[in-house]
């Protein structure tokens, strides 16, 4: 996702790590890097706004239980991958785009 502005921390960047942000365990330069382009970019916001709540309603729901440490890095890792592809796939449009284009 690209919201089309020029920012120093790309949007698929800070969507991908939004819920480290949350989490608190990002290290204090990523958490200001990614809270400034939060600031900055409107569709970011809003959807770190939907992950926020998301967030909220699972602890809620979870009675405050923690998953294993082995269940988060397996989820971490599919996340990981999972925009990777999406990225893979925006890129691959956008190369055909260009082409048909031309």
């Amino acid at each position: 996702m690209s919201c089309g502005e020029p920012h120093e921390t790309d949007c698929s960047e800070v969507l991908s790590e939004v819920w480290l942000y949350l989490d608190h365990e990002c290290d204090e330069r990523r958490k200001q890097l990614l809270q400034t382009h939060l600031d900055e970019c409107h569709p970011c916001l809003e959807q770190y706004g939907l992950d926020e709540h998301l967030k909220a309603l699972l602890a809620k729901k979870c009675g405050g239980e923690h998953a294993p440490e082995e269940l988060k890095q397996r989820l971490r890792a599919r996340i990981h991958q999972a925009t990777v592809e999406v990225e893979t796939i925006e890129v691959e449009v956008e190369a055909r785009t260009t082409a048909d284009n031309a």
